[in-house]
């Protein structure tokens, strides 16, 4: 799927994509545009809770592929998002401990879809991704996970913070990773458990990491400070296999 079947241009198409269902994940409308497609682009839009984004005539232009956006582009999801149920859904089917990965505004299309493909390979139940500032699944991500977006369920929140606060109540913990925790080979990681994964620059944000139960730091003996988020997932997520497996012993 080529990463231009994603993008909506025009009134009509827009709408009719909000009005069959498809996962819209964010509209650029004209600034200032009053008349009645726009207005009814953006109702639809909130409705949904799709993320919308006023921008300039010629910000649209040169996001236009075709020339003939009419005031509007929309941006789709290459995959449909699964619910927070679903990921426990499955779980309950592997007749395992809830495992979740939870992804603090990741932005890099290759971080996601790696992510993704290294909670399938490990077992992971499936992804939380917040709606704000942060990648969704678009054509990008699935290349870049390697097909795994077709088995491993990925659940798009409004609010991550209050997404953990929940899952706490269903008897999940949380660990998130940061150079300033303890070493994770130290740490007991059975359970269910969610693994927090922060921005690429950014790390994890301070309201996501006061709602960790756990800070897990990865040793690193180099001359840099930190791991490329995939990376840091994936060294998490092994460790908990590691730790699931010597458990069944």
């Amino acid at each position: 799927m080529r990463y231009e079947e994603l993008t909506l241009e025009g009134r009509n198409a827009i709408i009719e994509a909000f009005r069959s269902g498809k996962t819209i994940d964010k509209v650029f409308v004209l600034d200032g545009c009053q008349d009645g497609p726009i207005r009814t682009i953006i109702r639809e839009a909130k409705k949904t809770d799709a993320i919308i984004q006023y921008v300039k005539k010629e910000r649209l232009d040169q996001m236009s592929q075709m020339g003939k956006h009419q005031g509007a582009i929309a941006y789709a999801a290459a995959y449909e998002y699964a619910t927070v149920d679903d990921l426990f859904v499955r779980a309950e089917q592997k007749k395992e401990d809830p495992f979740f990965i939870l992804l603090d505004n990741i932005e890099d299309p290759y971080n996601l879809g790696s992510i993704i493909r290294t909670a399938n390979q490990a077992g992971a139940h499936g992804v939380i991704i917040p709606k704000r500032r942060a990648v969704g699944l678009t054509a990008a991500v699935a290349r870049a996970s390697a097909g795994a977006v077709n088995y491993t369920p990925v659940a798009k929140v409004t609010n991550l913070v209050k997404t953990m606060e929940e899952l706490k109540k269903r008897g999940m913990w949380f660990v998130c990773g940061d150079m300033d925790g303890e070493v994770m080979y130290r740490q007991d990681l059975t359970g269910p458990i969610g693994v927090v994964i922060g921005n690429e620059g950014d790390g994890v944000s301070r309201l996501v990491r006061e709602n960790c139960d756990f800070v897990a730091s990865i040793p690193m003996f180099g001359d840099i400070d930190s791991l490329n988020a995939s990376v840091a997932a994936g060294i998490l997520s092994y460790e908990i296999v590691r730790q699931r497996m010597e458990k069944k012993k």
